[in-house]
């Protein structure tokens, strides 16, 4: 498992202003096991890994650092709106911001 899993873990539960607590409570586990996690000081089974990217609505191999791409989740949304957001990431690529 990829040693910056804990970096990810870190920064996808900081983007969703959510504490250790909220994550651990929908994970099912204590919230000093997502320390541990964030800490890198140990990983997750295979059943809180899927858990957790179901969460964050990431695919496991980009926790596990086997795919460096971020997702968007666009599940719900009708096609006129996906082809919004693919328009909307499209532009953003092109602005050259930081």
């Amino acid at each position: 498992m990829s040693s910056d899993f804990g970096k990810k873990l870190l920064t996808l539960r900081k983007q969703r202003n959510m504490t250790q607590d909220q994550l651990a409570k929908r994970l099912d586990i204590a919230k000093s096991t997502v320390s541990t996690y964030e800490k890198g000081a140990a990983y997750p089974s295979m059943e809180v890994l899927c858990k957790i990217g179901a969460v964050f609505d990431v695919q496991t191999d980009y926790l596990l650092g086997l795919e460096t791409r971020n997702w968007v989740c666009v599940d719900g949304l009708n096609e006129q709106q996906v082809e919004l957001v693919e328009r909307l990431v499209a532009a953003l690529k092109e602005t050259n911001l930081p």
